[in-house]
């Protein structure tokens, strides 16, 4: 392992935020960042920043390594703690609403 970047709290699912990620598990960064930006989904940004600060954090933390020979070796998304909200409903009832969140973390290391 390189470098890792890691982001708490982030709002969203993380069953939404996996799917992005499952997208770039195991790809180049040049790839990864290319499939990012295309991406439609809303949680592809939140899963960009991560990655480049992680980038960041390899060109930064050691000065020998090839930021072309990089890829993603881990990535994944834990479930953060949830937000439990009331909602008024008909005949006086309350519907509760969660507001899920995610951790994200990505790995990247050198292609050998």
């Amino acid at each position: 392992m390189v470098s890792r970047a890691i982001a708490k709290y982030v709002k969203g699912s993380p069953q939404k935020t996996r799917i992005v990620v499952d997208a770039i598990r195991g790809k180049m960064v040049e790839d990864a960042v290319a499939i990012l930006d295309a991406s439609p989904k809303l949680y592809a940004k939140r899963v960009a920043q991560v990655l480049h600060s992680a980038i960041a954090n390899a060109e930064n933390g050691n000065e020998a390594v090839d930021v072309d020979q990089l890829f993603i070796s881990r990535a994944y998304v834990d479930q953060a703690p949830t937000l439990k909200r009331i909602r008024a409903a008909a005949m006086g009832r309350a519907v509760r609403i969660l507001k899920r969140y995610s951790h994200i973390t990505i790995e990247l290391d050198v292609k050998e």
